[in-house]
């Protein structure tokens, strides 16, 4: 298998959706038009292929040089375990530089997954949950 990663290039609002929905991340994976808008207004968006099917997906939101909120990390799940996530991440990072933090928040089933990538656990962040 020979992964490929791309920064910025073009994903249908449909194949995101399928990554989302075979990866187990919970998105609105039934409205083809909000997904589309969330990759249209990222930031950085880094693709991880399988030839030309798209396998992985890490869509950040940033402002290059302070803070990066890497607000969704998701692998399909047959590509799973095998070092996609990590890659994906590593990507993000060398196309960010050194000044920008890294910062996530991870759903529950995913609190065991960061610390094995890198990421360091924090205890001090507050929500304003979404309406819809």
């Amino acid at each position: 298998m020979n992964i490929t990663y791309k920064i910025n290039a073009p994903l249908e609002a449909a194949e995101a959706a399928e990554i989302f929905k075979s990866s187990g991340i919970k998105r609105p994976v039934d409205d083809l038009e909000r997904i589309g808008k969330m990759i249209a207004n990222a930031d950085v968006l880094v693709t991880a292929w399988d030839g030309e099917k798209p396998v992985g997906i890490a869509r950040a939101i940033t402002d290059f040089v302070y803070c990066c909120y890497l607000s969704d990390l998701a692998v399909r799940m047959d590509y799973q375990k095998l070092g996609i996530g990590k890659e994906l991440v590593n990507v993000l990072q060398g196309h960010l530089g050194e000044e920008p933090m890294l910062l996530l928040l991870a759903a529950p089933s995913a609190m065991e997954y960061y610390p094995k990538i890198g990421f360091d656990k924090l205890d001090c962040a507050f929500i304003i949950p979404r309406a819809k």
